[in-house]
């Protein structure tokens, strides 16, 4: 069969359909189903005479359900006018394809008892499976879609293999993997956790290359491995991938798959059925968060942020097209990848709302349809151009390569943070295995517009944590790049890093009491948050309960207070984090740093609060002074030393006492003066159980929400944002 390819006629604004053998107008929809007729044809195998195109499912007459394309399995099926095989239906390329195209391609499949259906654009394309037994609605996505030549026994291979995962279906296969790794490699967790990383990479280097057809084979299976004459086939397609991925230093140059060909071949078997690719879930993070938790229970579960405070806690910062973000203890990457997801959505929906805004505009324009359509394809081709992530400078390149920063002192984490958000679109070049407390490239002080982070709790900074020859490194090709990118910002924070070698790294900060006393981690991942932020950025940080409520931790808090508004503070159950290997209940803080406005105004009010208290301490304070020198002098004219002594610590006691109450009472007038109001929230039910497990969720909006909320927090907490007032009952 001879290749088929687009065929255009430029002055016109016309493409042909092959199907109907006529020229049709060629809008951006229709240039997207014609492109993907030469997939179905070329890579799949079906004849044009298999193929139906627009065609009315309903009967004749009815346009309520007409099919983009329409497959038979033979072309003897389709003159015999039998039951189809394939539905497909094609959106236009900046459509992100949602719940309501799954259910309408689901419809036309039902209509006419086609067994699969296919939802398309150049972005993303999806395949389903009709459950006939089932009631409508109830559907399955796989893999893939037979080809035109499949026997019947390689489709029901093809249902019963090549399916999409669910989450915790695939984190007890990784678990499963890792045992096998475990019990015939005889490594530790951690080196076993190694191997299963390089192999997924490998598993979704392949995928990627099937779904942009650089590759027409898939070489992630054991019949492919097995057929090679290699020493270790497997090691050999890790090579490949890694020389792929070279420019982002994932693994060092001389690493290699350590896995006998046996064990490897193994875990291909394990795991070659299974789809990687789908990024429109977040199901792989999911399964990382219940393999690991479940792996390193207490050693690397505790990085791991349970999914639905993670979506939570990026929706209360409501990140926006062009904010800036970091999580300076990134883990496995949760925030930043939900973070890009959600943004990259926005900007995708922005454009559609553009595009057909535009479309609707022409519509009341008096063209013919050649220079409506010619207009159409000028406009849609711009908006592309502006959301091609490849383009430098597009609107997606810049969320995926000036937007996202995280970085983990885990090299293991921070790894697999990058591999991670290379599984869900990108964003990965900014994440580095980096001490989270020191200036790494595009990380430094005044950047950020959101920072996101469930700091390591429990651990100390010690007088001995010195800042290292290696912390300071840079190498000179990449120092070059963002002296480019970032100017002196770049130089002075690279240079109080510098100026900082061989000294305590908690010098650097605010918050230690002294040079020689240790200090809680999450206490200086406060300060260093705060340091990140620019003027105006928001905060959102996982604190455990002592932070909040402790006496001796006081000093914390008015350190927070000086440079930041609170603007929520949300309470969560003890069972949150148990199931990361943690038992300590945490609550949520939202921060919102000062503009340099709101901080010399902050600043005014204080100084003015600690004038009227010492203006008002200045008589009693004068009094007593001269009372107790006057006791000292006399008890010295009287050379009585014990006396003398005795009223000389009353004087300090005194004046210890009265510097505490006139700071005490400064505070006080200060939160009167410098009034606002905090949004407080008690969650009892947040997504996950004590074990693990989905549970009901009063944060978001979700299908599992309790009965019993009629708002959840997300919802009150932004009612409270358009009217704080009506929170606090009207009171000022």
């Amino acid at each position: 069969m001879s290749t088929l390819n687009i065929k255009r006629d430029e002055k016109k604004g016309k493409i042909w359909s092959h199907v109907r053998s006529k020229w049709l107008i060629e809008t951006p929809e229709e240039r997207v189903r014609q492109e993907y007729l030469l997939v179905l044809v070329n890579d799949y195998g079906f004849s044009l005479d298999q193929i139906a195109e627009e065609i009315d499912l309903t009967g004749r007459g009815s346009a309520s359900a007409r099919a983009d394309f329409a497959i038979w399995r033979t072309a003897r099926d389709k003159s015999q006018d039998n039951s189809l095989f394939i539905i497909v239906e094609c959106k236009s390329d900046n459509v992100t394809i949602k719940q309501q195209d799954y259910h309408q391609g689901e419809n036309y499949a039902r209509i006419c008892d086609a067994p699969f259906f296919v939802t398309h654009n150049s972005r993303e394309t999806k395949y389903w499976r009709v459950k006939k037994d089932k009631v409508p609605g109830y559907i399955e996505e796989i893999e893939n879609i037979p080809a035109a030549d499949a026997t019947d026994s390689e489709i029901e291979e093809l249902l019963s293999k090549l399916r999409v995962f669910k989450e915790k279906e695939f984190a007890d296969l990784l678990h499963k993997c890792h045992n096998i790794i475990r019990n015939r490699e005889k490594k530790d967790p951690a080196a076993a956790f190694d191997e299963i990383a390089k192999v997924l990479f490998v598993k979704v280097y392949v995928e990627r290359q099937l779904l942009t057809r650089q590759s027409k084979e898939n070489l992630f299976t054991v019949k492919v491995l097995n057929a090679q004459i290699a020493e270790n086939p497997l090691d050999n397609l890790f090579q490949e991938t890694k020389q792929a991925f070279s420019s982002d230093k994932i693994f060092e140059d001389d690493e290699s798959i350590n896995l006998k060909p046996a064990t490897g071949e193994e875990i291909v078997r394990q795991l070659e059925k299974y789809n990687l690719s789908d990024t429109s879930e977040d199901v792989k993070g999911v399964a990382f968060e219940r393999f690991l938790g479940r792996t390193f229970r207490g050693e690397i579960g505790q990085f791991f942020t349970p999914r639905s405070i993670v979506e939570f806690m990026v929706h209360m910062v409501d990140p926006q097209e062009g904010d800036v973000v970091c999580d300076p203890a990134s883990g496995s990457g949760g925030f930043l990848i939900r973070v890009f997801e959600i943004v990259r959505e926005k900007i995708l929906a922005d454009v559609d709302r553009e595009y057909n805004a535009f479309k609707t505009a022409l519509m009341n324009e008096k063209l013919s349809e050649e220079n409506r359509a010619k207009k159409l394809k000028t406009k849609f081709t711009e908006i592309q151009n502006v959301i091609d992530q490849r383009c430098e400078g597009s609107r997606l390149w810049k969320l995926a390569n000036r937007c996202i920063y995280g970085t983990d002192a885990n090299d293991r984490m921070a790894r697999t943070s990058k591999m991670n958000m290379i599984m869900h679109g990108d964003g990965h070049g900014g994440v580095h295995h980096h001490d989270g407390f020191l200036n790494v490239n595009g990380i430094f002080e005044g950047r950020f517009d959101i920072i996101l982070t469930n700091p390591p709790f429990g651990a100390n900074v010690e007088p001995t944590d010195k800042v290292l020859e290696v912390d300071t490194y840079v190498n000179p090709e990449v120092e070059k790049r963002y002296l480019r990118e970032y100017g002196d910002l770049y130089s002075q924070a690279q240079a109080r890093v510098k100026a900082a070698l061989n000294k305590p790294i908690a010098r650097l900060f605010n918050l230690p009491k002294s040079d020689k006393a240790k200090i809680k981690t999450e206490l200086l991942f406060i300060e260093r948050c705060l340091d990140l932020l620019k003027p105006g950025g928001r905060l959102g940080i996982v604190l455990p309960e002592g932070v909040f409520n402790n006496p001796s931790l006081a000093y914390v808090r008015e350190f927070t207070e000086d440079r930041a508004f609170i603007r929520a503070i949300v309470s969560l159950p003890q069972e949150t984090f148990i199931s990361s290997g943690a038992n300590v209940k945490c609550s949520l803080l939202f921060l919102q740093k000062f503009t340099e406005e709101e901080q010399q105004r902050f600043e005014d009010i204080y100084s003015k609060a600690k004038a009227d208290v010492e203006a008002r301490y200045a008589d009693e304070h004068a009094a007593e002074t001269r009372r107790l020198k006057t006791a000292m002098e006399q008890s010295r004219l009287e050379k009585d030393i014990g006396q003398r002594k005795a009223m000389q610590k009353e004087f300090s006691d005194y004046l210890k006492e009265i510097e505490v109450q006139k700071a005490a009472e400064a505070r006080k007038l200060l939160k009167e003066r410098f009034n606002y109001y905090i949004f407080m929230y008690e969650a009892e039910k947040v997504g996950i159980s004590a074990t693990g497990e989905e549970d009901q969720n009063e944060l978001y909006p979700n299908p599992n929400q309790p009965q019993n909320v009629e708002k959840t927090c997300l919802e009150l907490y932004r009612e409270f944002l358009a009217d704080p007032k009506a929170f606090a009952g009207g009171d000022d």
